[in-house]
């Protein structure tokens, strides 16, 4: 069975990208490699947390979805995410930060 899921394609700014990435670049803990790469496996979780589809489901384009997933676990398990997050919240860009409690959703235990 063969999925299309259209969605519009999430993506960073300049800006944005490079605040992100100079925080990987200041963690020994992060693998980094080729900037793109990077940029790409970033882009890759924006786009699974966009269209709520399955890991499975996620774009050639991105890479192979076990791959970026186990990625994405790797650093769940050692707060990369948390971290970033304090990070980057830091700035002044967060006054035009909107939650929409209809989209937001809660999930406990670990994932697959």
């Amino acid at each position: 069975m063969q999925y299309t899921l259209y969605m519009s394609t999430v993506t960073l700014s300049s800006r944005q990208w490079s605040r992100i990435y100079a925080f990987l670049c200041s963690r020994p803990d992060v693998y980094v490699g080729d900037e793109a790469q990077s940029r790409r496996f970033i882009t890759a979780l924006l786009w699974v947390t966009r269209t709520g589809a399955q890991w499975r489901l996620l774009p050639a384009a991105y890479g192979k979805w076990n791959s970026v997933y186990r990625r994405f676990a790797r650093w769940t398990e050692r707060g990369i995410w948390e971290r970033m997050h304090q990070h980057i919240s830091r700035g002044p860009d967060l006054e035009r930060l909107t939650l929409d409690s209809a989209i937001v959703r809660a999930q406990v235990g670990r994932f697959p």
